[in-house]
């Protein structure tokens, strides 16, 4: 595959990952108003935030704890906002250029901008699909967050359109290519399942955190991985 195809397919990846997401930000805005936040305020939470995990999280605290549980609502936030800096971390030599250029790069260096760039094999590519990906989910997820704030009550419950599984399943379908070794399908089973099995019990954004340290622990020993043969 040459650079040219290599970057189009990127872009055509990133345009359809921002989509699916971008299109579930309609549930946020509902959400907001449901729990209590003005339209402007469930709009801005999405400008400035913009961490759809982070912001579910402070909605979800504040419409069951009211106001008064604003400093929890942020707490569970940042916790699932913390892996963002990792990201941001495996993302700079993607990004490259000047130290600016990493700092506009830092709001949108989201799962999706993330997945997108890693699943490229050019660095072309992976420039086009982190910040076609970035920027495209950042328009949808605001536009469609007015939407959702300013018409949830007549969308009824919006998670029942299953917006949030349409997300999951462009994310799949990007990674699924990717798992061609033991060890990849290693990592992935082991941060699904101690995912799933601590939700029920942690708070918000520790299950997430804890996944993640389990697949750089399983990544970083090489379990089921072999011994690599490196070629001249």
């Amino acid at each position: 595959m040459t650079v040219s195809s290599a970057v189009r397919q990127a872009r055509r990846q990133g345009i359809a990952v921002a989509v699916a997401t971008g299109l579930y930000g309609v549930s946020f805005g509902a959400l907001g108003v449901a729990a209590g936040l003005d339209v402007w305020q469930t709009c801005v939470l999405s400008l400035l935030m913009f961490t759809g995990g982070s912001q579910f999280a402070f909605v979800g605290v504040i419409a069951s704890g009211g106001l008064a549980a604003a400093p929890s609502a942020i707490a569970s936030a940042v916790l699932l906002g913390v892996r963002n800096a990792a990201y941001a971390v495996r993302m700079g030599p993607v990004v490259g250029g000047p130290w600016w250029r990493r700092v506009l790069a830092a709001p949108f260096t989201i799962d999706e901008s993330t997945a997108v760039a890693l699943a490229q094999d050019e660095p072309a590519a992976r420039r086009a699909g982190f910040w076609i990906t970035g920027l495209g989910i950042f328009a949808t997820w605001n536009a469609m967050t007015l939407v959702g704030a300013l018409l949830g009550d007549v969308m009824g419950d919006v998670r029942a359109y299953g917006l949030d599984a349409a997300a999951a399943a462009a994310m799949l379908a990007l990674l699924w290519p990717r798992l061609r070794s033991r060890q990849a399908v290693a990592v992935g089973a082991a941060a699904a399942v101690i995912a799933a099995a601590l939700t029920p019990a942690l708070p918000a954004g520790l299950p997430v955190l804890v996944a993640a340290f389990t697949a750089v622990v399983v990544g970083w020993t090489n379990w089921l991985g072999g011994r690599t043969e490196h070629r001249a």
